[in-house]
């Protein structure tokens, strides 16, 4: 992998979601080149179809010298392991960092979605941790600005029947409402903060906005877009430039 990493880089941020793929072009200092460019994410979600997806949309985009992506699952050394929320059936052992190099002619990292939207979002200051709340949840841990080994803490059992996908992913909003939603993610973030210990807390993804009740002040909300740059931090850590 190239790490020869410039600021006058120009680096495509790519967030595969399971509801949406989106893009945005940024430069090697964090700055935002482009508006973020979204297309629904195909159904069924198969490692071609998505692909194509990708590949559309950065044909939409100027320029860019190297890539960064984000995938819902967990990835790794760029080879997909589990993909709960697109199938882990399509995406075992595929490699995901390699296929998207190849396809966009440039060097790219693979990373899970939770991992891509931290490097993004933390200050580097002790033990962070980044949650998103999608189509499912996602975690990543990262201490004095270094993304931890990830953990996919969503196929962690709540209850007896559910794990942490399935009690607060979107299809549990769709069926119980946002008012008994908002409940259990009372339950959740009280479970996390006793686990973790966290000194600061991220809530990104497009659900964290129905969060409807008082937070933590060293709780932060984010948005997506928020997370993008990740994609420049990660190719940042590669090249060994710190914070």
């Amino acid at each position: 992998m190239n790490a020869n990493f410039s600021t006058a880089d120009k680096i495509l941020a790519i967030d595969i979601g399971g509801s949406n793929i989106k893009t945005m072009l940024l430069d090697g200092n964090g700055n935002h080149l482009e508006e973020r460019r979204r297309i629904p994410t195909p159904s069924p979600a198969t490692p071609d179809s998505v692909l194509n997806v990708i590949k559309e949309l950065a044909a939409q985009t100027g320029h860019f010298d190297r890539a960064a992506a984000g995938f819902p699952g967990f990835i790794k050394n760029g080879v997909v392991k589990t993909a709960p929320n697109l199938g882990t059936e399509y995406w075992k052992d595929y490699p995901l960092q390699e296929k998207l190099s190849e396809l966009l002619n440039v060097p790219v990292i693979a990373v899970n979605d939770a991992d891509f939207q931290g490097a993004g979002l933390v200050k580097g200051e002790g033990l962070e941790m980044v949650l998103t709340l999608g189509t499912g949840f996602g975690t990543a841990l990262t201490l004095n600005g270094t993304l931890l080994p990830h953990l996919e803490v969503s196929q962690h059992p709540i209850t007896k029947s559910k794990n942490y996908d399935e009690y607060i992913g979107e299809a549990a909003l769709q069926e119980i409402g946002e008012e008994k939603w908002n409940e259990r993610m009372e339950k959740v973030l009280g479970i996390i903060k006793t686990v973790f210990n966290y000194d600061l807390l991220y809530i990104s993804g497009g659900n964290a906005e129905l969060l409807n009740f008082k937070l933590d002040e060293n709780v932060h909300i984010k948005t997506n877009k928020d997370g993008f740059l990740g994609a420049v931090n990660l190719w940042k850590f590669e090249a060994g430039i710190t914070r």
